[in-house]
């Protein structure tokens, strides 16, 4: 999967999601965002004009400490060539924000020289454990 970085210095990539498997997708830019353990957090917009189902909620700590509940929805993510259910984080920012756990399995390269993000399956060594 090939992204970009933006005049900001955010990591971005597409990200294709659908209501449900027999729906059409949509493609979000999605800032990869390290300090996120979750997988996808898309702002309530977003979530309203994909006309998603609501499935719970979770509570959350912010950067600054405190805890809130947010709402989460159920999808599916077309993810390196394969259809799957997520739950996703509604919130009220503006960014839609992929997280750790769908990173998970992958190699990321950001290169700020050529503002290129690649984020492919890694090759697996013997060294680490998961």
């Amino acid at each position: 999967m090939k992204g970009i970085v933006d005049n900001g210095g955010r990591a971005l990539v597409p990200v294709e999601l659908r209501r449900s498997t027999d729906t059409d997708t949509t493609t979000f830019q999605v800032w990869i965002d390290t300090g996120f353990t979750g997988d996808l957090v898309l702002p309530t917009a977003a979530i309203e004009d994909l006309q998603l189902e609501p499935s719970g909620s979770v509570d959350a700590i912010l950067a600054d400490g405190s805890q809130i509940g947010l709402s989460t929805y159920s999808c599916t993510i077309e993810w390196f060539g394969t259809s799957k259910p997520l739950e996703i984080i509604a919130n009220q920012g503006e960014s839609p924000l992929l997280g750790v756990g769908l990173l998970l399995g992958l190699e990321l390269r950001v290169d700020y020289r050529n503002l290129r993000v690649d984020l492919t399956p890694s090759q697996k060594d013997d060294v680490g454990v998961r």
